[in-house]
């Protein structure tokens, strides 16, 4: 059995760019051009050596163990290498769920990432990878460096950029039920929309041009996700219209929305001000450059 145990911060992400073709792939997923960026917000997930393998959830979850992302993250990396991930997973969630913050990848990630730490594997081996797309098609993003280009069904990665660490992010949330990256699929795809070009975005991360970024800020799954819970019209136009907000949209599926912001300032003021004057959940932090992280062994 390990000897080691392992923490592993779990970040949340952001898309600043999300084209979502009608066209779908053998599987049937849609093509899919992502970009996204991993923000301070985050699941905690400590895995500890045990006699067999067990998921537990800090809020519990409401469904087997069986079905979480990590469990099924564990089970499929220890297939890919011959091991038995004889492990107790335990996740300390913050990430609100069914919000497009992408909370159930990036904890498999950090299962994925723990794991391997345990096992010596690399975290860049292709089986890793495989792994990691077999799960969701958020998940091989937050196994590596953030911004991230990932093309295919969003799970192929792609190109990764050294921009935008640190700058200022708010995010707000109204709805409590959320919306699930299912449910935005089916009504796009009774009504498709159609994709802005991803060039500008690609050649700002590039350039490290945060006002490129910002001009090229793209989301044409958002319709689908306001049309399911119409209040993130509300919660946009109003982040819109506060002071040291840059540029304002819905992340991935919905329902969260994000700020990117003039100052860390700006940002804690516009998540004061939602929570105060809206009682709508809110949070300020930044860009960071990876998903998932070892913080402690």
């Amino acid at each position: 059995m390990p000897s080691l145990s392992f923490t592993v911060s779990a970040l949340a992400k952001v898309n600043l760019y999300l084209g979502v073709y009608a066209t779908k792939d053998e599987r049937g997923y849609h093509r899919v051009d992502s970009v996204m960026a991993a923000v301070g917000l985050g699941d905690t997930v400590t895995i500890a050596p045990a006699k067999e393998l067990s998921v537990t959830m800090d809020p519990a979850a409401d469904f087997p163990m069986e079905q979480n992302s990590a469990w099924r993250a564990a089970v499929e990396l220890g297939r890919a290498y011959g091991r038995e991930p004889l492990f107790d997973i335990h996740i300390e969630k913050h990430i609100p769920i069914r919000a497009g913050l992408g909370g159930p990848s990036t904890d498999a990630a950090a299962a994925l990432r723990g794991l391997c730490a345990a096992w010596d594997i690399d975290i860049h081996d292709e089986r890793v990878a495989a792994v990691a797309r077999s799960i969701g098609a958020d998940v091989p993003f937050f196994l590596y460096e953030s911004p991230a280009y990932l093309s295919g069904a969003g799970d192929v990665m792609e190109e990764t950029f050294d921009a935008l660490e640190g700058v200022p992010v708010a995010l707000v949330r109204a709805s409590s039920k959320g919306v699930t990256a299912q449910e935005a699929y089916r009504v796009f795809d009774a009504n498709p929309q159609p994709v802005a070009p991803i060039e500008p975005m690609l050649e700002a991360l590039r350039a490290c041009d945060e006002q490129g970024v910002v001009d090229a800020l793209a989301n044409n799954l958002a319709p689908a996700a306001m049309s399911i819970a119409p209040e993130i019209v509300d919660v946009l136009a109003w982040m819109r219209e506060q002071p040291g907000v840059r540029v304002a949209d819905v992340s991935g599926s919905g329902s969260c929305c994000f700020a990117l912001c003039e100052s860390k300032e700006a940002a804690q003021s516009l998540a004061n001000a939602a929570l105060r004057e809206c009682g709508w959940w809110s949070c300020a932090t930044q860009m960071e450059k990876s998903g998932s992280n070892l913080i402690d062994c």
